[in-house]
């Protein structure tokens, strides 16, 4: 096994690197504290590829592979964890039509959604339908050559900025087998967006309700065939849970060397606080836990990559570790800045804020670990887990 990267995936890194120090951290602050959701810089990201990292070339992507693109995440996430999560989902948006729609539908889309021209969302989550994705409610009736779809979904990234979601409605009977994904213009006729949600974090992109009443969608704008639904956003929530995974392990990784550089400034009883073993002692737990927590991602990336049949389980474990250790580790971070960690004038209590969300989305940490445990007591598959 090698865990270095290669040439590609250290340029692909440096690249990201300069671009989140330069575009994104000196403005997370300001984005954060005024909620400004900023179209430029996520446009000009689009300039860089960072808006079609794993998206075919065929339509303009980088066809990158989950590991590549999970390098690129981490260092855009360092810079603005919130801006950096809202492109992992429009890359997801822009994968799932490039893969699953058809050629004219992806042609239609999908250039521009590399460029930045079109922004786009993702539609799964529901008042009633959380981490029960297969209940949803939302419905959608063929007639003829058309869909009307009917309903409502929430906490939708970017709704009422974006120009094309991606939405899961029920064509079928009760469960997963009765869910289609379809491909919706954000402005068409019948679409209705709630007001902006006041949240703890990930401040600079908005979120918002969206209300579908009777909002024709042609027959061509579905992704796959009738029933395909719950597959696809699932096959889109592994590598979700990767991307917001590796978005918290970025967030970490800023946080540790804010707090590595004040402890070798800051002067307590005459020395500085890096000389306490105590402080040294949390650090080094710190370092430890975030390297754990970024080689589990990217050892999922990797399985994702080679379609390995226990890769869904692998997805699950990297997103429950990384997020809960990112959490701790922003939280220690900030116990060792003191009472100045508290204030927004520094970074920490950001970290803290926005990576309490990376718990819950994409899958709650409690539904992750039904996932794994699931997979662990089929017959014979303990083993495939080694």
């Amino acid at each position: 096994m090698n865990f270095e990267l290669n040439e590609d995936q250290v340029a692909f890194q440096q690249s990201a690197r300069d671009f989140a120090e330069r575009e994104l951290a000196p403005h997370a602050a300001e984005w954060d504290a005024e909620s400004i959701f900023p179209l430029d810089v996520i446009r000009k990201s689009g300039d860089m590829g960072f808006l079609g990292l794993y998206t075919p070339e065929a339509y303009g992507g980088l066809g990158l592979s989950r590991l590549d693109s999970a390098i690129v995440f981490e260092e855009l996430a360092a810079g603005c964890t919130s801006t950096a999560a809202y492109l992992t989902i429009h890359n997801m948006v822009s994968w799932m039509i490039a893969s699953f729609g058809g050629k004219a539908l992806a042609e239609q889309w999908v250039p521009k959604m590399v460029t930045g021209e079109v922004l786009g969302s993702y539609c799964l989550t529901e008042p009633g339908a959380g981490s029960d994705a297969a209940s949803l409610k939302t419905r959608a009736e063929r007639k003829g050559e058309v869909y009307v779809l009917n309903g409502g979904k929430m906490f939708i990234s970017g709704a009422g900025s974006t120009q094309v979601l991606v939405v899961m409605a029920r064509t079928g009977g009760p469960g997963p087998k009765g869910i289609s994904a379809f491909v919706v213009p954000a402005d068409a006729p019948g679409v209705s967006y709630g007001k902006k949600e006041k949240k703890m974090g990930w401040n600079s992109q908005p979120t918002r309700a969206i209300t579908f009443d009777n909002v024709e969608i042609p027959v061509a704008n579905r992704l796959g065939e009738e029933g395909q639904g719950f597959t696809f956003a699932m096959k889109g929530l592994d590598g979700g849970r990767i991307n917001i995974a590796t978005c918290a392990v970025g967030t970490a990784q800023a946080a540790l060397n804010a707090a590595q550089r004040y402890v070798q400034e800051r002067q307590q009883f005459g020395h500085p606080l890096a000389e306490l073993q105590t402080v040294q002692f949390r650090l080094a737990d710190m370092l430890t836990e975030l390297v754990a927590a970024r080689q589990m991602v990217r050892l999922a990336a990797w399985k994702l990559d080679n379609a390995s049949a226990d890769a869904t389980a692998y997805c699950a474990m990297a997103k429950r570790l990384a997020t809960d250790l990112s959490f701790n580790i922003a939280n220690n971070a900030l116990q060792l800045f003191g009472g100045y960690g508290y204030l927004q004038d520094f970074p920490l209590e950001r970290h803290v804020r926005d990576l309490r969300v990376h718990q819950i989305l994409e899958g709650t940490n409690e539904v992750m670990r039904m996932i794994i445990a699931r997979k662990m007591l089929q017959d014979g598959a303990l083993e495939t887990l080694r």
